[in-house]
């Protein structure tokens, strides 16, 4: 860790993604999205999130290759837009998981969590955890070392 100190944190990862999915309109809508929720209106319902607001945040997220507009229309209806997550936006979900997972064990409501997750086919809950490539499972912050990758600047 010590390593870590004399490197920059400007180009830090959890920094340029705080930047894009990390302000609290944008991680409800992801949670919808996950949902099955793809229509404006239904976002709007679900967050509470003001109109002007979401429109920005789901064009940030277009832009950005997480969600992906598509047209739709409805018998007599104009036609209108629908927000599908992207490969791209659909990596995300691990993320959201473990701050489900947190604020189950940490803020939940005094009678238990909103929701639940279960695996489809075995019915068994779902939860995030770190493991490596060589398969060892269960790790907490004590086992990782960060180092400094390909990437870092070392600091002046």
């Amino acid at each position: 860790m010590d390593d870590q100190v004399s490197y920059s944190t400007e180009n830090c990862s959890i920094a340029r993604t705080l930047q894009l999915v990390g302000e609290r309109w944008t991680l409800l809508i992801l949670r919808e999205a996950f949902y099955g929720n793809r229509r404006f209106e239904q976002f709007q319902a679900r967050t509470g999130v003001a109109r002007n607001l979401l429109a920005t945040r789901l064009a940030t997220l277009v832009e950005h290759g997480i969600l992906d507009r598509q047209s739709y229309q409805e018998p007599g209806q104009r036609a209108r837009q629908e927000y599908r997550l992207t490969a791209k936006g659909k990596e995300l979900y691990p993320i959201l998981v473990a701050l489900l997972d947190w604020g189950d064990r940490h803020v939940a409501d005094p009678a238990g969590p909103a929701v639940l997750l279960h695996h489809r086919d075995c019915g068994a809950p779902v939860h995030t955890d770190l493991r490596c490539d060589a398969g060892h499972e269960h790790l907490a912050a004590r086992d990782i070392s960060p180092t400094p990758g390909p990437g870092a600047r070392q600091l002046a």
